[in-house]
């Protein structure tokens, strides 16, 4: 092993859930549906959860991995006239610090023709990336606006590492979505997740 390995000399699982069993200890604002016949956290819009945990082992790192699902019709950085379709902002939490500030686009873009684009997996505001940047899976049935149609929801396998050793810490995820032109903006585009793992590392 490289002398510029990590040295992960103890991992500790401190949270594991696939929501299957409806399961929503220590979790604020939880949500479950069911989605491509799985069950998932969510769907949201302008709302989120949040995750409380207490008593961690010791640890330097706190490493959390999620499957994130972008349904319907995000458009990214878009900010549409007076605000109106966008930007379509999506954030990571941890402790009331930011770790993720990003923007999705769920757009189907054509070949020549402008496709407004999407932060992730930068930041935003960031204009480099094309829409669906990043993605996992880009073959998913939408949830509702776009129910089954293939392409209407995407999926991201999102992963941070984050310098951490209180005892204590507070998830995040919520959103900051903008559809001032729908009667329904929950059926217009949403997010959801699963399979949501933190791991303490002790370096």
């Amino acid at each position: 092993m490289g002398a510029c390995a990590k040295d992960y000399r103890n991992q500790a699982e401190v949270y594991n859930n696939d929501f299957e069993q409806n399961n929503l200890v220590g979790i604020s604002g939880g949500e479950i549906e069911t989605f491509n016949n799985s069950k998932v956290l969510g769907r949201y819009n302008n709302g989120g959860f949040e995750l409380s945990l207490t008593n961690l082992p010791e640890h330097d790192l706190i490493d959390i991995s999620f499957d994130l699902y972008i349904h319907d019709s995000w458009e990214g950085n878009k900010p549409g006239q007076d605000d109106v379709e966008g930007p379509d902002i999506w954030q990571l939490l941890v402790n009331n610090t930011v770790y993720i500030n990003t923007t999705f686009s769920n757009i189907v873009c054509q070949p020549g023709y402008f496709c407004d684009p999407q932060s992730y997996p930068a930041n935003y505001p960031n204009y480099n990336n094309n829409p669906k940047s990043g993605v996992s899976n880009r073959n998913l049935p939408g949830a509702c606006s776009m129910a089954g149609v293939i392409g209407g929801t995407s999926l991201y396998k999102i992963s941070k590492q984050i310098r951490h050793s209180d005892k204590q810490l507070l998830l995040k995820c919520l959103d900051k979505l903008v559809q001032k032109n729908v009667a329904d903006p929950k059926c217009d585009e949403s997010w959801s997740i699963d399979n949501l793992k933190i791991k303490a590392i002790r370096l």
